[in-house]
């Protein structure tokens, strides 16, 4: 592929507005693919959820917009830099949360979060402030001044998540962030997340939790075995799936099938039922669909108990696209960053 040539020191010229560009990418190791020809864009200002399955390439994707290894072909530019050219200005501008947490245990959380900012040119000022503004946001002030190996395992992910974000970057990249969080913690980290992105932050998200997609992403890129299979608003991922489905539960249980048929008669395709459930389903596409079948059934005689409309959850959406459950997948094949290329 042909690459775009830029002066190592200036923003190469990517669409106004997109924040992360990226164009065939590929990486091998050795015969895996797990980067077939990767597209995607992120708006300035936004969260991209990028969901697959373990292995599908997603971690990859991150330690290549992250400088940490090198793609085998394609281009890709963050706030203006790409990644090969210019990779000591592209690593000003991120942030970074791996899977797992990488904190230094022999320091504080204090000193840890101090630490980082210094080397981000913070003054020694702002590193403090800033350090004790992230624990006390992360519910770290009781034990700032303990060393980082006393922590639980859901402390230390909070204090590398609060590495991350400690000199404001501009793009953050945070991969599975909230494995192994209890739901008071995760919450935290989506609030902190939001409030980035209120100030302009941009985030590239990977994650399986799909109530975390669906909190956090303003689009959605799915990839599996390294190749993008789906991308869009999770409303638009929902409606190719299937769209919405009124449940009507009638009076008389028994009357479902005839309810079916008259539907039917009437016009209105695709409505089936069960007698389990006691529920007759119907694909909708907007509310006045909605009302034609309610208004129909009602002119018939038929007793209506209750109706209720129901969208696909993700996790349906995410099993539709894969053909795999979202947290149900073989373990992630990829090399440990030991053995891959150095940047």
């Amino acid at each position: 592929m042909t690459r775009i040539a830029t002066p190592r020191n200036d923003r190469a010229p990517v669409e106004p507005g997109i924040a992360v560009e990226v164009r065939g990418l590929v990486k091998h190791y050795g015969a895996t693919k797990a980067l077939d020809g990767v597209d995607l864009s992120v708006r300035q200002g936004t969260v991209l959820g990028v969901l697959g399955p373990n292995g599908a390439g997603k971690t990859t994707l991150v330690r290549v917009l992250s400088t940490l290894i090198k793609p085998d072909a394609g281009t890709a530019f963050v706030g203006g830099y790409d990644v090969l050219r210019q990779p000591k200005q592209l690593r000003r501008t991120i942030g970074l949360t791996g899977q797992y947490a990488s904190v230094d245990e022999m320091l504080s959380g204090y000193e840890n979060l101090y630490l980082i900012g210094r080397l981000l040119d913070l003054s020694s000022k702002e590193a403090k402030a800033r350090a004790t503004e992230l624990l006390e946001r992360f519910s770290l002030t009781e034990a700032a001044r303990r060393t980082a190996k006393t922590y639980s395992g859901g402390m230390r992910r909070r204090l590398d998540l609060a590495a991350s974000m400690i000199g404001r970057p501009k793009v953050l990249y945070l991969d599975e962030p909230t494995t192994g969080l209890d739901p008071r913690t995760r919450n935290e980290v989506w609030d902190e997340v939001q409030r980035m992105v209120a100030e302009g932050a941009t985030v590239l998200l990977t994650t399986q939790y799909m109530e975390e997609a669906e909190q956090l992403a303003d689009e959605l890129t799915v990839i599996d075995k390294g190749k993008v299979i789906a991308a869009g608003q999770v409303a638009d991922l929902k409606a190719q799936v299937g769209g919405r489905t009124l449940q009507v539960r009638p009076v008389r249980p028994a009357e479902l099938p005839e309810m079916a048929r008259c539907l039917g008669d009437g016009g209105i395709g695709g409505a089936t039922f069960s007698a389990d459930t006691g529920l007759l389903s119907v694909p909708i596409t907007g509310d006045e669909q909605l009302t034609a079948v309610v208004g129909l059934l009602g002119t018939r005689g038929f007793g209506i108990a209750g109706i209720d409309t129901k969208t696909p959850s993700l996790d349906e959406v995410f099993l539709t696209i894969t053909g795999k459950p979202a947290t149900d997948a073989p373990a992630d094949a990829v090399p440990t960053l030991a053995k891959e290329p150095a940047v």
